[in-house]
């Protein structure tokens, strides 16, 4: 298949779609983060996602900047890096101190340390068309990363049998997404676009099946957790039960046959408070 301009209508097409999806995947964790604030708490939330994904925002920008002719890829990058720099900073301001730390670490190892080497060496060591192909497969294999961050999530819902953290309307955006940049890159015959959003779409139609695999587990296990009060209640119950069986039978057989009732009686309470 030959490669065609990126004035093409069925390019200029898919990328616009693309934007408009990509719109939607950036903007879907808000629902996530305005819990977040009104909560005041992280909760069991991970920040690795938004962080690899200003990382690849960022990268992406810098390839379609030394490329050209791919403007789309730089209007939907710019609004992700907005967007995912403030999704880290809310992250940020609620997390545990611990998780604080290492959402810190990660911004700083990825977004400035890494980016900025990686500025540095293409910009010193490569030249022309050479400097966009090490580009285009640094962010590819980045872009792969975003995509495989979600398998964190989706273990997650395995191990728990619950699909709160991993909306389905996120998982059915990024498919979406996934689908129309693939086409963009295809049609433009550019395998760093195309190649990461074929791993995309596969992880995305995985993670709607968890979801409408999980979606009801949720219920199932609030109905077993009203269910452990029964259990105690029985433990309870069980010494009152011995207690019945061993009081009567010493007082009133001893009681009956002879007058030494008051000693016997002595001797089986004794017996009954050393068994308590």
């Amino acid at each position: 298949m030959t490669s065609v301009s990126h004035t093409h209508p069925l390019v200029f097409t898919f990328g616009i779609l693309g934007n408009l999806v990509s719109f939607m995947v950036f903007i879907a964790p808000v629902p996530t983060f305005y819990r977040i604030v009104k909560k005041k708490s992280s909760e069991g939330f991970h920040s690795l996602p938004y962080v690899v994904g200003l990382f690849s925002a960022m990268l992406w920008i810098y390839y379609a900047m030394v490329k050209t002719n791919v403007t789309l890829l730089i209007t939907i990058n710019s609004f992700g890096c907005i967007a995912e720099t403030i999704y880290v900073a809310i992250y940020f301001t609620y997390a545990t101190k611990k998780a604080r730390m290492k959402t810190l670490g990660l911004v700083l190892l990825l977004n400035f340390g890494v980016f900025g080497l990686i500025l540095f060496l293409t910009q010193i060591l490569c030249q022309g068309t050479k400097r966009a192909e090490v580009i285009g497969w640094i962010c590819m294999a980045f872009s792969i990363s975003v995509f495989v961050a979600p398998l964190s999530i989706m273990g997650r819902v395995i191990r728990t049998k619950s699909v709160e953290f991993m909306p389905f309307n996120l998982s059915l955006a990024l498919t979406v997404s996934a689908v129309m940049w693939f086409l963009y890159g295809l049609l433009l015959k550019d395998v760093y676009v195309a190649v990461p959003n074929i791993s995309g779409m596969i992880l995305g139609v995985l993670q709607m099946i968890l979801y409408g695999i999980y979606r009801n587990s949720k219920s199932n296990n609030v109905a077993t957790k009203k269910e452990l009060p029964t259990v105690v209640k029985v433990d309870q119950e069980q010494p009152t039960k011995v207690n019945c069986e061993v009081y009567p039978v010493n007082i009133s057989s001893l009681d009956s046959e002879n007058g030494e009732g008051k000693d016997g009686k002595i001797l089986g309470d004794s017996q009954i408070n050393s068994q308590v």
